[in-house]
């Protein structure tokens, strides 16, 4: 069974023999590559672009695409695009009854006896499917045992692994149900200690920091203490509301980690103002911090013109009609980009842009990382990789360089940085503005959560559902899919009567998901509200028809009004540029650089602060735009309904 030696539960370990489960947080460690020797090119239509020696290999996108690319032109030169007309499919056939057929285990044999009214079989039961990784499981085993009524003599214990089970889960309200049971039923339990270090992991997974200090500060001097501060290093630079962390810093004015977390946060988070110097001078005396770290840079003064790197994957070298066609994006963002240069600079707003061509590997970004100039940007943009958006969020970071990523929705990007952002909502923000919406707008308050079993979609059903009952809803089940093997389809809507729920939610973009649900939905004769992803309207396979005579709503983050003033002008003026209409991707690179380029003559480089203090705006295309609070993705989702074939919003939330 794996164990996290970081933070060991070794006291428990020691009185009852259970193994140390906590589930604890754990930093990605850097990749390592060597980097190629770079071959300087320069890029006439804007800034040296570095090219790699031999044409790089694909990489993965760090985002779902909105749209299929489409526009051409921009400063870069690219092979004709030729599209070729979409092949119509035929309507998808109803599917089968969701009644799950047999699957085989493919993972080690079920405990014997699972659900056996003998408790001690049904506690053994549970720790073998916790080392089994089925927590689901071992919380069905345990959740009998663990309560009073049971009179199980081992009760306490039961209590505990249950709710290392739930956290190990991301069950965050039934681990902390379960916990206050425990410290409530089973005040004597010489294990208490563990039971409270692993409720405040949970208030930290939750967002409530004040309670996991306050439930820390509860546990004796001697126990965990080591483990108590590696918690608090973890979880404290998550806090992105400066005005918590010096309330924070009032009640516990004598916790180091909480000090030092908030040191960190004005040297390296840009939260740091003059009128912050007191402070910082206290913290550095108090705690003997190295004064050379923590002195703050000098703040950027506000210029007449800034300078801005834009790193994205042109892949010069490769002239291929097929890595031009793929990259098409890449010329649709940049030709975006550059129109929003020319509109600030008619505002008297001046950008100057410089293209970096980072390929498709972290070789190629190294290298131009390593660019002395590229320390003296205003603001970075790109990249559109997974694998070098943490590299290059690291050098932000370093740099003291505000850097955007243009198309991720992964907030495990922005944790923990405060000079990196993302210009979509993540998912997990998408989630909870869905579970917002969905708990005003929707009167019954049950509903059955469906995502698949990727990390995206993960992060987008569990953000919905501790939304939803946070605010008094119940969301009656959480499952798993994987739209690529028909079982795993049958097995997540087998046994579920959708005509007695609320409302259905199905995160998945996959094309067979969505004519899948709605073949279900009408075999049951179910009429629910459903939440689903906007792809799900270019899906070949369902019918507009299909979708208006149901009632369904879009989450839609990057929603256009084909009517509105701006999108109709940014059209008109990118149709006359570039004799094709914009893509999505042409929008997004408009929309963001016209939206940071403002931050930048209006408050500099270090705009962080004047971010956190602002809501949400009217973006110039898109619905809105805004990171309130100290958030580093977008904080803005529409949700969209279809009504007789036409879009109409339905949640404008914040824009004014």
């Amino acid at each position: 069974m794996k164990i996290f030696s970081c933070l060991q539960l070794s006291v428990l370990s020691l009185a009852l023999g259970l193994p140390a489960l906590a589930q604890q947080p754990v930093r990605p460690a850097p990749t390592k590559a060597t980097p190629a020797k770079p071959t300087p090119t320069a890029n006439p239509a804007a800034a040296p672009v570095r090219r790699p020696a031999s044409p790089a290999p694909a990489a993965k996108p760090a985002t779902k695409p909105a749209a299929s690319p489409t526009a051409k032109g921009a400063p870069v030169k690219t092979a004709p695009s030729v599209t070729k007309p979409a092949a119509t499919s035929p309507p998808a056939a109803p599917p089968r009854p969701a009644v799950a057929p047999p699957v085989r285990p493919t993972g080690p044999p079920l405990p014997a006896r699972m659900g056996s009214t003998d408790p001690n079989t049904r506690y053994q039961n549970g720790k073998t499917l916790i080392g089994q990784t089925r927590y689901e499981l071992a919380m069905q085993e345990l959740e009998p045992i663990a309560q009073p009524k049971a009179q199980f003599e081992r009760a306490p214990e039961a209590a505990y692994l249950y709710a290392i089970a739930a956290t190990r889960a991301k069950k965050w309200a039934e681990a902390e149900q379960m916990l206050n049971l425990l410290r409530t039923e089973y005040a004597a339990w010489p294990g208490l200690p563990e039971a409270f270090f692993l409720q405040a992991q949970v208030s930290f997974e939750q967002s409530e920091p004040e309670n996991a200090l306050l439930i820390l500060s509860q546990l004796p001097a001697d126990k965990l203490s080591a483990e108590r501060e590696n918690m608090k290093a973890a979880y404290l630079p998550r806090i992105r509301d400066k005005v918590l962390f010096q309330k924070l810093l009032q009640t516990y004015p004598q916790d180091a980690a909480l000090g030092r977390a908030y040191a960190d946060k004005l040297v390296s988070g840009g939260w740091y103002t003059e009128a912050d110097k007191p402070q910082l001078d206290q913290l550095i005396s108090q705690l003997g911090l190295d004064r050379a770290r923590y002195t703050p840079r000098p703040r950027p003064a506000k210029k007449s013109s800034y300078n801005v790197a834009v790193l994205l994957p042109f892949e010069f070298a490769d002239p291929s009609w097929e890595t031009r066609r793929k990259n098409q994006f890449v010329t649709d963002l940049y030709a975006g980009l550059r129109l929003a240069q020319d509109s600030l600079q008619r505002e008297g707003r001046p950008l100057q842009l410089f293209a970096y061509d980072t390929g498709a590997d972290t070789l190629q970004l190294k290298q131009v990382l390593a660019l002395p100039e590229l320390a003296g940007m205003d603001l970075i943009i790109g990249p559109v990789y997974k694998s070098g958006s943490k590299l290059l969020a690291r050098y932000a970071q370093q740099r003291q360089i505000v850097c955007v990523n243009p198309l991720s929705q992964d907030g495990d990007l922005v944790l923990d940085n405060g000079w990196h952002y993302l210009f979509e909502p993540s998912s997990a923000t998408q989630g909870r503005a869905a579970a917002q919406f969905a708990f005003s707008q929707l009167t019954a308050r049950t509903a059955v959560v469906l995502h698949e079993d990727t990390k995206d979609e993960a992060a987008f059903a569990l953000a919905y559902k501790t939304t939803y009952e946070a605010l008094g809803g119940k969301v009656i089940q959480l499952r798993r899919l994987n739209s690529d093997v028909e079982e795993s389809l049958a097995a997540g809507f087998a046994g579920l009567d959708l005509k007695s729920v609320g409302h259905l939610v199905v995160a998945s973009d996959h094309r067979k998901a969505g004519p899948y649900t709605l073949g279900v939905l009408q075999a049951q004769g179910a009429r629910v509200p459903l939440i689903t992803y906007a792809s799900w309207q270019e899906n070949a396979r369902i019918g507009l028809g299909q979708l208006d005579a149901r009632d369904v709503y879009f989450v839609q983050p990057k929603y256009l009004d084909k009517t509105a003033p701006g999108v109709r002008r940014f059209r008109q003026l990118y149709v006359q540029r570039q004799n094709l209409p914009p893509s999505v991707f042409a929008f997004t690179g408009f929309e963001l650089l016209y939206y940071f380029g403002s931050q930048l003559h209006q408050h500099g480089p270090a705009f962080q602060q004047n971010l956190a203090a602002s809501g949400p705006v009217s973006g110039s295309v898109f619905q809105g735009i805004g990171y309130p609070g100290g958030a580093h993705d977008n904080q803005y989702v529409p949700l969209t309904k279809l009504e007789r074939l036409e879009i109409e919003v339905l949640n404008p939330v914040g824009v004014r």
